[in-house]
């Protein structure tokens, strides 16, 4: 059924197996009591059973918040914490600000676009494995069609500071044995020994975690969205703080300009 049929069902009323809330008694969080049920949960299990419908081990859980924090960085030279700083300089609400320095975290290059192609090519990297395939060919196809492969290789520094802290975490926790994991590093290994020498970044590594806990690629992108959040109130607030205008201002003196030059106004009035 589509079209006007399938519309005229929904008329009035709302279908859903996410929740609800009714005012004065209860509210339903995909089929549990908010108030009783999930009480005990802490924000960031709730946010992730709200994305997957499935609950995570304390192990688990420890990962998955050290992936957000790991990569909060209070820099406002940074792409989109530069948006929250522009905005607390200019005086904007410190929701625009936030809200705008998440969405341009959309970036395909820096931001959620990684991190959805990280995530499904290793997806596909595990399945070609599984099936016997050669990971190898399947790097070189990859390069081949993409001249690159999301979450390896990065600007400036080939290093990321980022993975020995998330490798120890990992460690400690025991949960270094995914199979997402290993094909993240064996993909590594094939790219350091080819002539590409390209290492793997955070978005490779988080990417596989995500993957090893069985998100799927959807489930991983609403799980990433809030992982720069952390670094952009104090962007915001501290560009807040000095005078208006101050954050990253640009004298005309250093515009460089090939247009139109410069030229004296009359008075059009004066000339009439």
């Amino acid at each position: 059924m589509k079209g006007p049929q399938l519309l005229e069902q929904h008329v009035g009323r709302l279908a859903t197996r996410m929740g609800a809330v009714f005012p004065g008694e209860r509210a339903v969080f995909r089929g549990h009591d908010l108030h009783a049920s999930l009480k005990d949960l802490d924000w960031l299990e709730l946010y992730l059973f709200g994305i997957t419908g499935r609950r995570y081990t304390p192990q688990q859980i420890r990962v998955v918040q050290a992936i957000w924090s790991f990569t909060s960085y209070p820099d406002a030279r940074l792409w989109n914490n530069r948006v929250a700083a522009l905005a607390g300089t200019a005086r904007s609400t410190g929701t625009l600000g936030i809200a705008a320095a998440l969405a341009v975290s959309e970036a395909q290059i820096y931001g959620r676009g990684i991190d959805l192609r990280a995530i499904d090519f290793l997806i596909r990297a595990k399945t070609h494995v599984d099936a016997g395939e050669d990971l190898a060919e399947l790097v070189r196809a990859e390069l081949k069609r993409q001249r690159g492969i999301a979450g390896y290789g990065r600007p400036i520094v080939s290093g990321d500071e980022r993975i020995v802290p998330m490798m120890a975490l990992v460690r400690e926790t025991g949960l270094v044995g995914g199979p997402h994991l290993k094909v993240a590093f064996e993909v590594e290994k094939i790219l350091l020994a080819g002539r590409w020498r390209l290492r793997m970044n955070y978005a490779a590594l988080a990417a596989a975690l995500g993957a090893d806990f069985g998100m799927s690629p959807r489930e991983y992108y609403f799980f990433v969205i809030p992982a720069f959040l952390a670094g952009m109130p104090p962007c915001y607030l501290e560009a807040a703080e000095k005078p208006a205008g101050l954050l990253f201002p640009l004298p005309c003196r250093i515009m460089l300009y090939e247009g139109v030059p410069r030229r004296s106004w009359r008075d059009s009035v004066a000339n009439t």
